[in-house]
């Protein structure tokens, strides 16, 4: 019989609507909180940072099927379906009886999953008036994506990319450019944030909390201007899902159904992304499966982490969230995976992990590029340092399946190539790159500022 690889679904099959989880949780997100009177935000209240729309999305917890606008329709067939791809070779080299799948998001022209949110966002953006957005990236995949939706639906883009990662994959930020978006390393000294920082600490290698710091106080002072977020928060997720929608549709073509799902996690974008549409079934009762989110052993926020109000950003100009968080003020060692060096966990994600639905595990630096290696060296593709992540936890569970004898289907996230991010594994090859290590002490520094609401 022959072996089917990859399973594509046609124009007429993509999703028309987005999943919305928060509307099946038992236990429902807590609110965003006004950092002054500590009280429940309204959608009005987050407009004055976001579209209306998105607003809306993000305190939505009634409707579980949200319309994807037609125009985001016939921009997503720009790309979409991806593909779902069973890794013969992979499960191969590790003589495993379990299936592997892999959802492969790093084939759309910006080579990553976060254009599924950022062609709505300024979807959103373009229809209320807006003429300018802002945002901020760390390794430059979602800086990328909105420097791009920018363009298609006309707006202005300016993006904060967190300064450590421009030395260390410059091509993104000209990737940016290119689309005709203005980049500014961050921190910097063109915001009030980015000087306050510089001031604290002039060495400060840069941090999604500080792009973010950034990116928000430029929203909050130019005319006509809203900021965009590439993870962390619902309607974000909300987008995403539009890959696990395609994945389940998939896997019954393949004729299997996945006992685990595992993706990388920096806020839970890409995790959540995939996860959600298959979480329905578990919280219904139909299935089992189990939900892995892998992260950098070095911003290691859902295993040592506490779960508490804080702040997104650095400067503490956005709304308090309730999340699993290392602290604000944490600044994260300089890892190749830039998109994962983020202090907080996104609240619908931390709250599932809260009530025991899916959990955590962190994996080294090395042992992120030994996995990445492998993957290209039997499947083919280079991945990113971030989609790394997922398959180092895809290769631990593949090798208990071999030890206990178990069959076992596990479904991934492959959430983006790694072809910009040569200079990393050059410094693997090399021998040149070793493992960050976070004390006990210094997560306990570090969370010492996190407001205690909870």
């Amino acid at each position: 019989m022959k072996k089917q690889k990859r399973f594509l679904l046609q124009e007429n099959e993509l999703p028309m609507q987005w999943y919305n989880i928060q509307a099946d949780m038992k236990n429902k997100p807590l609110p965003p909180l006004n950092p002054a009177t500590k009280e429940p935000l309204s959608a009005e209240d987050l407009a004055h940072i976001f579209s209306m729309e998105c607003a809306k999305q993000e305190l939505d917890s009634e409707h579980a099927w949200i319309d994807i606008p037609e125009e985001v329709q016939d921009k997503y067939k720009y790309y979409r379906s991806t593909p779902l791809v069973r890794a013969y070779a992979l499960e191969q080299a590790l003589n495993t009886p379990a299936h592997i799948y892999f959802k492969n998001e790093s084939i759309n022209p910006l080579g990553s999953h976060k254009i599924n949110s950022a062609l709505p966002q300024c979807y959103y953006c373009k229809q209320e008036g807006t003429t300018n957005v802002t945002t901020e990236t760390g390794a430059g995949q979602w800086g990328a994506a909105l420097s791009y939706a920018a363009s298609v639906f006309g707006l202005s883009a300016a993006v904060y990319q967190v300064k450590i990662s421009i030395q260390q994959k410059p091509y993104r930020s000209l990737i940016m450019r290119t689309f005709g978006a203005e980049v500014t390393g961050s921190p910097s000294m063109s915001t009030r944030a980015g000087k306050d920082i510089i001031t604290r600490d002039p060495m400060h290698p840069g941090s999604l909390g500080t792009a973010i710091s950034e990116a928000v106080e430029l929203a909050t002072t130019t005319p006509n201007c809203k900021y965009t977020l590439g993870s962390v928060l619902n309607h974000v997720a909300l987008h995403q899902t539009v890959i696990g929608l395609e994945a389940e549709k998939q896997m019954e073509m393949a004729g299997e159904y996945p006992d685990m799902v595992i993706g990388c996690f920096g806020g839970g974008s890409n995790f959540g992304g995939l996860a959600f549409p298959f979480m329905r079934h578990n919280i219904s009762g139909a299935k089992s499966t189990a939900f892995i989110a892998a992260e950098p052993a070095s911003c290691p926020k859902l295993t040592r982490g506490v779960f508490q109000y804080d702040f997104g950003d650095e400067a503490g100009y956005t709304p308090l969230l309730p999340m699993y968080t290392l602290g604000h003020d944490f600044k994260p060692s300089n890892i190749h995976a830039g998109g994962l060096r983020y202090h907080g966990a996104g609240m619908i994600i931390s709250q599932l992990i809260k009530d025991g639905l899916m959990y955590g595990v962190d994996i080294p630096q090395i042992e992120t590029f030994e996995a990445g290696v492998l993957f290209a060296r039997t499947e083919g593709i280079i991945p990113a340092p971030e989609s790394s992540h997922a398959i180092a936890e895809v290769i631990r569970e593949a090798k208990k399946c071999k030890e206990e004898g178990r069959k076992q289907v596990i479904l991934f996230s492959l959430s983006g190539h790694g072809l910009l991010d040569m200079t990393a594994y050059d410094q693997y090859l090399n021998g040149d790159l070793r493992n960050y290590a976070i004390s006990d002490e210094d997560i306990e520094k570090s969370l010492k500022d996190v407001p205690h609401i909870l």
